[in-house]
């Protein structure tokens, strides 16, 4: 009997990952599935929420801002109070109102879009935030990053013509797999999330049926074969406000997770009377879409750790660049370099403290970016000598070459470095 596929230990998860990394801490102070974000971590985030904003900006979306508290009575007319009581936090007593930490963003944005009358030619109308919501999760399926109680989601509400709903709908699932693709993520397919014939589906049927049919003509129009994705159809999957597309990701043990979705909501424009004032002068009901690219900020980090097993991206690292003078000749050029780096934007740590032999260790445990090494001859040359354990590369490049790669590579959010040929030492 074979048992060779005990022998390989699971990769380090995440949690494992931070060891090294301290991008997160708890603490049993603060609380479970409470995560305290380091400057590391803070770093990786404050990343991928300028991401979250390209795309939105690039998408024709409009910042928002809103409240994390609302009315309970604001819930139960959104319909989250009915359904999700038992995950939401308990009402808080104040000045005779119960208000209740969201566990959903789209109520107050809702009511965003009602605070003035549009017509016709003003829609779509696309409201982003990146914005904390609430879940009482139970302590004991709270894990690092994984499960938290307080998510911070990249969440973006857009309010339609049904007429408009296919192309929405193709325009933030492209935008939902171009971000998977910057980060690296793998996608496995698109599931069109349907309703079966189970009464906690709301709506007519005809409404489903046309609701449907826009999403599979999004699908289409994104033209997923030519990116290596089906969709996949399953009945029953859909939320109970509407269908959705959703992408799809299969773990070694079979279980499908969802990191994106676009789902139609005919429920809460109805339960806000969001409307439009139509062509013809009648008003009429907006339909509402929930789209997310990035995702959650504590499962995006969680997922990109363990997906490159904590050497971030060069964008996304929060060290892009280690620099490490060889002795105390070279301190002044290698903090002329760090000047140099932090003026390009860039982050860098200059290591001058222990053999040399210590640093570069310390700093691969670290999984920083990029190591930089100025010793009497790069000095002498303008050179710098590197390595990035990312793309393979090792050897010298000048002091303005090493620059103007570590810029290319951050604006453009490569996945690895791209370094020219190396000097000849």
């Amino acid at each position: 009997m074979n048992h060779d596929h005990h022998d390989v230990a699971p990769a380090p998860d995440h949690r494992d990952l931070n060891q090294h990394l301290d991008i997160f801490a708890t603490n049993p102070v603060v609380g479970s599935g409470l995560p305290l974000w380091l400057p590391n971590g803070s770093a990786v985030r404050a990343e991928l929420e300028r991401l979250a904003r390209d795309i939105a900006q690039a998408d024709g979306c409009q910042g928002v801002h809103s409240p994390v508290l609302g009315k309970r009575s604001l819930f139960e007319r959104s319909g989250h109070w009915g359904k999700f009581a038992e995950d939401m936090f308990p009402p808080m007593r104040v000045g005779g109102d119960d208000l209740v930490l969201r566990p959903a963003n789209c109520p107050h944005h809702a009511l965003i879009y009602a605070a003035s009358r549009h017509s016709y030619r003003e829609l779509p109308i696309r409201f982003n935030e990146l914005a904390p919501m609430f879940r009482a999760e139970r302590s004991g399926v709270l894990a690092g990053l994984g499960r938290v109680r307080q998510i911070n989601l990249d969440d973006t509400h857009v309010f339609c013509r049904f007429d408009q709903v296919a192309d929405e709908a193709a325009r933030a699932l492209r935008s939902a797999l171009r971000a998977q693709e910057i980060l690296g993520l793998r996608v496995d397919y698109v599931r069109l999330s349907r309703r079966d014939t189970s009464p906690a589906f709301l709506g007519e049927t005809e409404q489903w049926q046309h609701a449907e049919q826009a999403l599979r003509e999004a699908a289409h129009a994104v033209e997923l074969p030519s990116r290596g994705l089906n969709l996949v159809e399953v009945d029953g999957e859909a939320a109970f406000y509407g269908p959705k597309l959703d992408l799809q990701v299969r773990d070694g043990h079979g279980y499908d997770d969802t990191i994106a979705t676009v789902q139609l909501d005919f429920n809460q424009p109805e339960r806000f009377g969001l409307t439009y004032d139509a062509a013809d002068g009648s008003r009429q009901a907006v339909l509402m879409i929930h789209r997310g690219t990035v995702g959650s900020m504590e499962r995006v980090v969680a997922a990109l750790l363990e997906r490159y097993q904590g050497r971030l991206p060069l964008w996304l690292a929060p060290v892009q660049a280690c620099v490490m003078p060889v002795g105390p000749d070279q301190d002044r050029a290698a903090q002329e370099l760090v000047d140099a780096l932090i003026a390009a934007g860039l982050r860098p740590r200059l290591e001058v403290e222990g053999s040399l032999g210590t640093r570069i260790r310390a700093s691969r445990q670290r999984r920083d970016c990029v190591m930089a090494v100025l010793g009497a001859t790069e000095v002498d040359r303008r050179h710098v000598q590197v390595t990035d354990i990312g793309s393979g590369f090792d050897g010298p490049v000048t002091h303005d070459q090493f620059l103007e790669v570590l810029k290319h590579s951050y604006s453009n959010r490569t996945t690895t470095v791209n370094w020219p040929d190396p000097q000849p030492s």
